[in-house]
C-alpha cells in the first residue's frame, strides 16, 4: 500500500535528511481518501504536487526495476525525486508537475555531488527536450519505456 524510500547518504560535508518518505503507490487510493472527486478537484488540491511526485516515482520503478532506489536531500533544500542504481550507475528522477519545467539549483547540486550519470525530470507534457548537460525534461508517457524512455543515451 506504501512505499517507504529511504535517504541516499553520500559522503559529503553537507548536512543530509535522514528520515525516509512515505508514498501511496496506489495514487488512486489516495485520491479517494483525500476526497477528490474530479481532474479539476485534483489539480486544485493541495497535495496534488505530492500525489504526482508519488505517481512518477511509482511508475518508474516499476518500468525501469532499478537495482536500488532512494531520495536524496539536503539541510540547505538541495534535493532529488529518486535516485535509482541499476547496473552500477547512478541516475536521478525529478518530478515536476508544470507545463516547462528547467533546471534547478538541486539539479546542478545533485550532479556534481552525487556523480549522478544523468537526470531524467518528468512532466506532464508531450515534448523530450534538453536542459542542461545530462539534464532532460521527458514527457511521463516515456516511463512506461523503462530505461530506454528515460534515459535514451544509457
Amino acid at each position: 500500500m506504501v512505499r517507504r524510500l529511504l535517504p541516499w547518504h553520500a559522503n559529503l560535508k553537507k548536512r543530509q535528511v535522514r528520515s525516509p518518505k512515505i508514498y501511496f503507490r496506489d495514487t488512486g487510493l489516495l485520491h479517494h481518501l483525500l476526497g477528490v472527486r474530479s481532474k479539476k478537484e485534483l489539480l486544485g488540491h493541495p497535495k496534488s504536487g505530492a500525489s504526482w511526485e508519488g505517481y512518477v516515482i511509482e511508475e518508474t520503478i516499476k518500468s525501469t526495476e532499478p537495482d536500488e532506489v532512494y531520495y536524496w536531500a539536503t539541510h540547505g533544500g538541495a534535493e532529488i525525486d529518486l535516485v535509482m542504481v541499476k547496473n552500477g550507475r547512478m541516475l536521478g528522477v525529478e518530478c515536476k508537475r508544470m507545463d516547462a519545467p528547467r533546471i534547478t539549483p538541486s539539479m546542478r547540486t545533485a550532479l556534481e555531488d552525487l556523480k549522478l550519470e544523468q537526470i531524467a525530470v518528468v512532466y506532464p507534457g508531450t515534448k523530450r527536450y534538453a536542459v542542461g548537460e545530462h539534464i532532460a525534461v521527458v514527457p511521463l508517457d516515456a516511463v512506461a519505456e523503462g530505461m530506454k524512455g528515460l534515459f535514451p543515451e544509457i
